[in-house]
């Protein structure tokens, strides 16, 4: 075993300097790209350690970023680009919300924006990709009504966030699967039965918000064959079908229904694959190198010095589980991504998980429901800067009505604390 070594974690600490400093004297915490600040970083760390050759180093890179697991994950990345791209294109966003907005009672319109929010990110796996669909039709019904701004995009920021952790094809949820060895569907029927309670509860205030008031949205058309991929996918995923099959029917469903009602030809439809694919490039890429670079930090010690930190308190498996948690919201809170958060961290649990006995399926959604009920509350975060932007508002504002993410994280603490799920015995 490679002794601890606190200094192989610099590259970490470069990163995160690049990232947050670039945020803290811009405004912005997406002014320096990710994927350049990741690259330096991984540059550092093939740096140290002079007691090995560069040669060395980076065969050891090279291992990581091409470790199965990894490049399973970035051809899933893509496959899941090119669905929610092709059924964006032939109007399957468009249709969910006007189908859904046509059966909500007119004085239940904000809980009704939630429950849209949740479906529309469950079915296209992106939260940011949600609001921008939903942030201009929320602004339209607080114009039109007494509803306060802040609350209608807290509204839909929380109900993306939904999806963001639970959906087949968000890179969240792919990457916490991946990076813990479980299955899909069994990642998500632990964090459904969690988050459950807390949409729930969610509704229920924001009903109790909204009483008294009302508003009108005319009448909106849609298509039910259109909703039809979006709905057959989270089927499919469901009852166990291998998830590159689930897309790949995803695909192919999305673009006969936009061939047939001519929203695509041919090429037309083939270009909207490609646009997809190379809308995930990004994230593919940054797992890979974050995957190199983990890899390297480890072969110098810095991983067993992490574990070493990260466990000497942990007395028991639920102690291991809140250890978990606490890193990758840590993180979070760090990169203002869940995605990367969870790249980042998945190695250090599946060792902590490994450790103390906690099934990959639990420290899969401990990951991904802990990183996005953070995710839903950072104010410099992807999803209330573009909420923020088309609402004309502060980000600020939008915090106090992110009730949802606020009890998903409640809501994962008991789940700790409770013991679910039951480990089955063998």
């Amino acid at each position: 075993m490679k002794k601890a070594n606190p200094w192989a974690l610099i590259p970490f600490v470069v990163f995160l300097i690049l990232f947050i400093g670039s945020g803290i004297i811009t405004g912005d915490f997406y002014t320096f790209p990710v994927i350049v600040a990741i690259t330096i970083s991984a540059g550092v760390a093939l740096a140290m350690n002079r007691k090995e050759s560069l040669t060395k180093k980076v065969d050891i890179f090279c291992k990581g970023a091409g470790n199965p697991n990894v490049m399973l994950m970035v051809v899933i990345f893509v496959l899941a680009g090119a669905f929610s791209e092709v059924a964006k294109g032939m109007g399957a966003v468009e249709s969910t919300v006007n189908l859904t907005l046509s059966l909500i009672p007119q004085n239940l319109l904000v809980v009704g924006l939630f429950v849209i929010a949740c479906f529309i990110s469950l079915s296209m796996g992106t939260s940011v990709g949600t609001i921008v669909a939903l942030a201009p039709i929320g602004v339209g019904i607080s114009e039109q009504t007494d509803f306060s701004m802040a609350l209608v995009m807290g509204a839909i920021v929380g109900g993306s966030m939904f999806g963001d952790n639970l959906s087949f094809i968000s890179d969240t949820t792919i990457t916490a699967v991946r990076t813990q060895g479980a299955e899909m569907k069994d990642k998500f029927k632990v964090n459904f039965w969690i988050v459950l309670p807390a949409a729930i509860v969610t509704c229920i205030i924001l009903g109790f918000l909204t009483l008294g008031e009302s508003g009108q949205v005319e009448h909106l058309s849609y298509s039910w064959i259109k909703i039809i991929p979006y709905i057959l996918v989270i089927v499919f995923a469901l009852i166990g079908i291998n998830v590159f099959l689930v897309l790949v029917l995803g695909i192919v469903l999305a673009g006969a229904v936009g061939l047939l009602d001519g929203s695509y030809h041919f090429l037309s439809l083939i270009l909207q694959i490609g646009d997809g694919m190379a809308g995930m490039y990004e994230i593919a890429f940054l797992a890979i190198l974050i995957a190199g670079m983990v890899e390297v930090i480890k072969f110098n010690g810095g991983i067993d010095f992490l574990l070493q930190l990260a466990t000497r308190r942990i007395k028991s498996k639920r102690g291991a589980e809140f250890s978990i948690a606490g890193l990758v919201s840590l993180t979070d809170l760090s990169t203002a991504n869940n995605t990367i958060s969870i790249l980042i961290t998945g190695p250090l649990a599946k060792n902590i998980a490994d450790k103390y006995g906690i099934e990959p399926k639990k420290s899969a959604s401990i990951l991904d429901l802990f990183s996005s009920s953070i995710q839903g509350l950072l104010p410099y975060g992807a999803q209330f800067l573009a909420a923020a932007t088309v609402a004309g508002i502060s980000p600020i504002s939008i915090i106090p009505y992110c009730i949802y993410p606020i009890l998903v994280g409640i809501c994962g603490v008991i789940a700790i604390l409770i013991g679910y799920p039951k480990a089955k015995q063998n």
